[in-house]
């Protein structure tokens, strides 16, 4: 069995992007290459209903390079899906039908459902809405038990708002109020929508959301590792709206945060999305860096539903893959951290909170991804990897915890770094409890032999003595976990005895 690289061709109306993935013989699945242009295929699409020659040609020579770049880079199948522009045009066979790559044009519930699937399989979204806002066309999902109800899908791209309400990206007290009440007004239809925002959550998909997202950190003096998980707020939203609008074209793009690229249509956008949440009553947006073209890919790959079943966990388990062919260690380590995770909450010496337990497993499991890189610094290396990497399903806050636990698993102080913007009250003694767990339980199989077998905990007059299970020589393990007393005096406040 080999690697297999499939390509997604993603067609859009403002921008074409084909994203090459890449299956494992080993189980993991990762992005591994991307070609991005602005086609603007869409481009005066609203007022002819056709498709302009000059758009026709750039997005011919823009596939033909995709066709030339998945050949030279060895991908096994390639699927081209075109969306609103190409499938709403009267001349759209003009790119079909000349087409280097054989096209399908999916239909606006198609597109929907391809959004859908990579948002709910990149979050926790249990309840809720969908949203993807693209150049062309604006796509709400209803979400119940993480099933796709309702589909939905309007002409509100941020392609086709612009050259109808602000031509030119340029901004008007008039253009943008008609622009409001057309996204309203076209929202009337969808009754699940109004006000159920006090239901579930929204979940936004997109590079439009991307970028919005990202702005809006940067405005918070956050340093995101990742925009995904990140939750925009509606009041944050509609102040980057006023900015947007406040700025010319050639300043927006100059915003950290957004695309040049985007800087001329990004404020249809904003406005769209903003109308969706106020219509709705969602007061956060959370954005997720996977849409339509992992939904495809997702869609073959996890045929006939679609669904991970644990978010969190495959996207754990994934990344531990990606870089340790034998997970033999990294496995027996996850294992005795919960061990002892779950004595030392039996015996009352921590609150025993779920979510910090589950950030644990993480951390554990991913400790010694760094030693793809080389051993010396491997738990920097470590830190470095999760963080670029990303972890669908976990909040910007919770991947930065896990992170930090990787970088400390070995020695320093637990320290959040310049992540402390994102930490609520209390992470950093969560960060001490996460480090000085893992960093005990990574001595005790030091040696990578699964000498200790479980982990014993009794609690006496301020002192935490562990007792260690198993049938072979103890002093490695002893003398490793004792050199780790400092540390979870700190983050215990007792004393540790081996």
């Amino acid at each position: 069995m080999t690697d297999h690289r499939v390509a997604v061709a993603d067609l859009g109306s403002n921008s074409f992007r084909l994203v090459v993935f890449t299956a494992s013989e080993h189980g993991w699945w990762k992005k591994t290459d991307e070609v991005y242009e602005t086609v603007r295929v869409g481009e005066g699409l609203g007022k002819s209903g056709r498709l302009k020659p000059a758009a026709v040609e750039r997005a011919l020579r823009t596939i033909e390079l995709f066709a030339a770049f998945a050949d030279h880079a060895d991908v096994d199948e390639v699927h081209a899906v075109a969306t609103s522009a190409i499938r709403d045009a009267e001349n759209a066979e003009e790119v079909v039908g000349r087409s280097a790559l054989p096209i399908r044009v999916i239909s606006d519930e198609e597109e929907a459902t391809y959004g859908y699937v990579g948002a709910v399989n990149s979050t926790t979204l249990t309840d809720g809405a969908v949203l993807d806002i693209g150049g062309g066309s604006l796509q709400l999902v209803e979400v119940a038990r993480r099933e796709a109800d309702d589909r939905r899908s309007w002409p509100l791209g941020s392609v086709r708002m612009t050259e109808r309400f602000l031509p030119g990206g340029k901004a008007s007290k008039k253009g943008l109020r008609a622009l409001r009440e057309h996204v309203r007004d076209s929202l009337v239809d969808a009754t699940w929508l109004i006000g159920g925002g006090g239901r579930g959550q929204l979940v936004g998909v997109g590079g439009s959301v991307r970028n919005l997202a990202s702005a809006a950190a940067v405005e918070a003096g956050l340093a995101l590792p990742t925009v995904q998980g990140f939750c925009l707020g509606r009041a944050a939203l509609a102040d980057l709206v006023d900015e947007l609008a406040d700025r010319s074209v050639k300043e927006r793009g100059e915003l950290p945060g957004i695309k040049a690229g985007r800087a001329d249509v990004i404020l249809a956008a904003a406005v769209a999305v903003h109308e969706v949440m106020e219509v709705a009553g969602f007061e956060h947006l959370e954005a997720t860096e996977w849409g339509l073209r992992e939904g495809v890919f997702l869609a073959e790959r996890l045929a006939p539903g679609h669904l991970l079943d644990d978010v969190r966990g495959a996207a754990v388990r994934n990344l531990a893959a990606q870089y340790q062919d034998d997970l033999t260690h990294a496995e027996h380590v996850t294992r005795l951290a919960l061990g002892l995770w779950d004595e030392l909450a039996a015996a009352g010496v921590h609150p025993g909170d779920p979510n910090e337990r589950e950030l644990l497993a993480a951390a554990a499991l991913l400790h010694d991804v760094g030693m793809a890189v080389d051993y010396d610094d491997h738990h920097k290396h470590g830190r470095y990897l999760v963080l670029s990497a990303g972890l669908p399903g976990f909040s910007p806050r919770e991947l930065v915890l896990i992170a930090q636990a990787v970088r400390y698993h070995r020695k320093g102080d637990p320290d959040p770094g310049e992540f402390a913007p994102l930490l609520r009250t209390g992470d950093e003694e969560r960060l001490a409890r996460l480090a000085a767990v893992l960093r005990v339980v990574e001595q005790l199989e030091r040696a990578r032999s699964q000498l200790v077998h479980g982990v014993r905990v009794e609690v006496a007059d301020e002192r935490v003595t562990l007792v260690l299970e198993g049938e072979a020589d103890m002093s490695v393990p002893v003398w490793g976990a004792r050199a780790q007393a400092p540390l979870f005096r700190r983050a215990f406040g007792r004393e540790l005895v081996v």
